[in-house]
């Protein structure tokens, strides 16, 4: 099953109205199955996003994930995402700290906003 490319295109421009975005990873069930991973396998959630923005300083965490996961279209995608929002330096711990946001950074899609 392909990725709604036009959606993500849309998603990434209704987070970049909020916060300057310097980096968007997909991973996620949905992207192991595109890299030809088997299906018989835990899957984990079906998206994960993981922005990167210096403008994310200063904001409550749980704000931003809360900001960045409303402007998810899931019936569009066909699934939830589980959203992570974090500044450059706290992206650089994370993947040291999270095996999910590790493999995301490893094997996930890297996003890129088209322009307009």
């Amino acid at each position: 099953m392909a990725l709604n490319d036009r959606e993500l295109q849309r998603y990434l421009q209704r987070v970049s109205d909020r916060w300057p975005i310097e980096r968007a990873l997909l991973g996620g069930a949905r992207v192991d199955d595109l890299q030809g991973a088997p299906p018989q396998r835990e899957r984990g959630p079906e998206y994960v996003v993981v922005l990167v923005s210096s403008g994310f300083d200063g904001v409550p965490w749980l704000e931003r994930v809360h900001q960045a996961g409303s402007l998810w279209d899931a019936s569009e995608m066909g699934d939830r995402a589980e959203v992570h929002c974090y500044t450059p330096a706290e992206m650089e711990r994370k993947i040291v700290q999270l095996a999910r946001v590790r493999r995301v950074a490893d094997r996930g899609l890297e996003l890129a906003l088209e322009p307009a």
